[in-house]
């Protein structure tokens, strides 16, 4: 029987690849690599084979026989860029040609390079010195796993448990028990705070990379690993603390933890969210008696709050397009509410639609 979800998850890659075309994004981004993540769940589950050309089309765009990847530089220490790594080992297995393996080893070799922070975790970017993003923890982390276990460098598993301890410890606000969005360790850049170095705010998104991160990571890690219970119970807090902040149609705000009049419901948090949800239940990390009713509610949310669908099309509206701290030059991205109310919202932003299709395939 098909699950509940899935007439939605099709209706959304028709809809996606009728309005971008044959091609998905002809720039290296990272949330273009999530929402193909969720064009394999779905064609896995349904086995329609356009979907899977998509992913191919846009991948063989960039990949060139020799492994390299056109328009990504690992010079530019930008750890967003590492993310569609995780599209790479899925076609390497769907397809067996090298020259993906190749492009992995090239996205892997960045993180000799990546600088870091004094407490040793990796800058988001280069132009964000000493600054540890929750967002650079999906992109990254995951993709190290699983390079980890595949290319068989069980000593990085050490390194990815640090990179996730770190962060936790330096965003964590204990006045609401979620996280900041970043924190710059040498507490230098404008929008930090000076005792603390963390951003002001709760962004819903960046809870939900930290969120998927932990789960998507945990995928590839050695069940003897001692930091594997360490993953397991880092999770386990940070979403018996987001679900204190479901709101009562299911969904979650932009900034989670503040009500003013126009802060809103967005989409690609609640999103995230009701994927980890779906999938702490479903791997045992959490249990489906405390936890099954919150993700119910989300994806109840999700259909009622923010899905515009017609006979052909399907969007998930609401979605905030963009959200950032900095870097120096940019005083206007100082993480205030003001700031966070002021980006752009969108229809079908990938990074909304990726963890969507993915839940869909399990739900």
């Amino acid at each position: 029987m098909e699950k509940r979800l899935m007439p939605i998850a099709k209706k959304l890659c028709d809809t996606i690849m009728k309005d971008f075309g044959e091609i998905l994004s002809k720039k290296w981004q990272y949330d273009a690599g999530l929402c193909l993540k969720g064009f394999e769940a779905v064609y896995k589950e349904c086995g329609d084979e356009r979907y899977n050309d998509y992913i191919k089309a846009e991948f063989n765009y960039f990949i060139n026989d020799d492994g390299t990847i056109n328009t990504y530089n690992p010079e530019v220490r930008n750890i967003d860029h590492i993310n569609n790594g995780k599209n790479l080992f899925y076609l390497w297995h769907e397809t067996g040609e090298e020259k993906y393996k190749k492009a992995i080893e090239l996205l892997a070799s960045q993180f000799a390079i990546q600088p870091r922070t004094p407490s040793g975790t990796y800058w988001h970017k280069q132009i964000y010195p000493n600054q540890v993003w929750l967002d650079g923890l999906f992109m990254g982390e995951p993709f190290a796993a699983q390079y980890a276990k595949e290319m068989n460098h069980p000593e990085k598993f050490d390194d990815i448990v640090l990179q996730f301890v770190n962060a936790e410890r330096l965003t964590y606000e204990p006045r609401c028990g979620l996280y900041a969005h970043a924190c710059d360790e040498s507490k230098e850049i404008f929008w930090a705070d000076p005792n603390t170095g963390r951003s002001l705010n709760v962004w819903g998104r960046s809870v939900g990379w930290f969120c998927m991160a932990l789960l998507d990571a945990l995928d590839f890690f050695p069940a003897d690993h001692s930091g594997r219970e360490t993953l397991i119970n880092l999770f386990r807090k940070v979403i018996g603390n987001v679900v204190k902040y479901q709101d009562e149609k299911g969904v979650w705000y932009q900034v989670m933890d503040n009500r003013r009049s126009d802060n809103y419901r967005e989409s690609t948090c609640t999103c995230m969210f009701a994927y980890a949800l779906e999938k702490g239940i479903r791997l045992g990390y959490i249990s489906e008696e405390e936890y099954g009713k919150h993700r119910d509610d989300a994806v109840d949310g999700i259909i009622s709050e923010f899905l515009k669908e017609t006979d052909t099309t399907a969007y998930i509206q609401q979605g905030c397009s963009v959200a950032g701290l900095g870097p120096a030059d940019n005083t206007r991205r100082d993480g205030t509410l003001d700031y966070y109310m002021s980006e752009p919202v969108r229809d079908n932003d990938f990074k909304g639609v990726g963890p969507f299709l993915i839940l869909a395939a399990s739900y």
